[in-house]
């Protein structure tokens, strides 16, 4: 593939215009609203990547049961309703409701990988390097601080005049870069009446970066009606003790109506979706706060599945997480940050009913510092391979412009 020629429309302006043209109409601008981005291109094929933040223990995730070591690590695991799999691994009980997908060959893991981030384990950091897709922060920090996704999207020819849209109201460093992307917050319309709408059409009408903002920013409104209010908060996002179990339930249904809103446009003209999960951050309390988040993530995936309809055939899905958890639980029944950790692919253009990786072990000396799962795959392997078996990239645009440094050769091919 060549690269598009880049557009004249400066798209952090663009992005600017929409959002205030957007939200300045709105009576409910929410800080809680999780992106959505879309993209559209010249594909039948799809690709969602949903972003899992605050580092996914994947050692509870995918528990390798038959490791004798595991339970001494992990006493307080709960194994009741786990569901067994394959090589001697279970899955999390919170994801039971995604056995038929196994069963049907549309779900697979990658155990034990990573991205090239080490050490200093930070969220931020990490979730930048993830999504931005470099070898080092050095690297995102000096070339511009765009996302893989974004790179790709500038090497799609014959790109239309709505390449990429971001539903949400922060920006995900996925997408960041100079492919133009126009941004949404699902659940937020213009509360304007008929006459209103045609005078702020008639003010912009002479000035073509104003009118095209003015005309997305309807035209949306029009797309994401019944959406249900897609990634609304329904309180203060903040509740403790009690109202818990309320909070919980909220943040699955917005989780699902993300999906939902998601797959509704990915029927239509997008064929690039992605979004981010919250809730990972287990310090403490993992078998309180982990279900809740893999449970919003399972709604979520099984809300692709159900609104794609045919299209499922034709989509991968991503669930990336920025690092692990460490192998051993801490005293307060948590896990802290770690290194080596998994990811999750669905869909129905995915290899599934498969366990991907090379699984390092568990015993001391095969432990990262003596404390985390060893990552022995580079995460961008699995993004790159998608990407090229999906879309048709090249190696060479994987390896030095969506993935500066990768060698591709670590990865595993699972695209159908």
């Amino acid at each position: 593939m060549t690269m598009a020629e880049p557009r004249l429309i400066d798209p952090d302006r663009r992005k600017f215009l929409l959002k205030s043209l957007v939200l300045g109409c709105s009576a409910a601008a929410s800080p809680l609203i999780t992106p959505v981005s879309f993209a559209s291109a010249p594909w039948d094929n799809r690709l969602v990547v949903i972003i899992l933040r605050g580092a996914m223990d994947g050692l509870d995730l995918l528990r390798p049961v038959e490791d004798p070591l595991l339970a001494g690590y992990r006493p307080d695991m709960q194994t009741d309703g786990q569901v067994p799999l394959a090589a001697g691994f279970a899955l999390h009980p919170a994801l039971a409701s995604l056995q038929p997908m196994w069963q049907d060959g549309e779900l697979a893991f990658a155990h034990a990988v990573s991205t090239p981030y080490r050490d200093k384990r930070s969220h931020f950091d990490g979730q930048d390097l993830l999504e931005a897709g470099h070898q080092t922060m050095h690297d995102y920090a000096s070339t511009g601080r765009s996302g893989w996704l974004n790179r790709m999207l500038t090497l799609v020819p014959g790109a239309t005049a709505r390449t990429a849209f971001s539903v949400g109201q922060e920006d995900m460093v996925l997408l960041n870069g100079t492919a133009p992307i126009s941004s949404w917050a699902p659940g937020q319309g213009l509360s304007m009446s008929d006459q209103g709408l045609e005078l702020l059409q008639m003010m912009y009408e002479d000035d073509p970066l104003f009118h095209a903002a003015a005309s997305d920013a309807i035209a949306l409104t029009s797309m994401q009606s019944g959406s249900a209010g897609a990634g609304m908060a329904d309180g203060d996002g903040e509740m403790m003790d009690m109202g818990e179990a309320i909070a919980a339930a909220n943040q699955g249904r917005r989780a699902k109506e993300l999906a939902g809103f998601a797959a509704t446009q990915l029927n239509a003209d997008s064929r690039i979706a992605a979004f981010s999960i919250g809730g990972f951050d287990t310090h403490r309390a993992q078998n309180r706060a982990l279900p809740r988040a893999l449970t919003q993530l399972a709604q979520a995936l099984i809300s692709l599945k159900d609104t794609l309809g045919v299209n499922w055939d034709s989509t991968a899905v991503l669930c990336l997480t920025e690092f692990g958890r460490t192998v051993r639980q801490n005293g307060t029944q948590g896990t802290d940050h770690g290194t080596g950790g998994a990811m999750i692919m669905a869909g129905g253009a995915v290899r599934g009913g498969t366990i991907y990786g090379h699984w390092p072990g568990l015993t001391e000396a095969e432990l990262y510092q003596g404390r985390d799962l060893l990552p022995t795959m580079d995460v961008r392997g699995f993004a790159g391979h998608a990407m090229q078996d999906l879309f048709g990239f090249t190696r060479g645009d994987l390896e030095r412009i969506i993935f500066p440094g990768l060698d591709l050769s670590d990865g595993q091919k699972f695209i159908l």
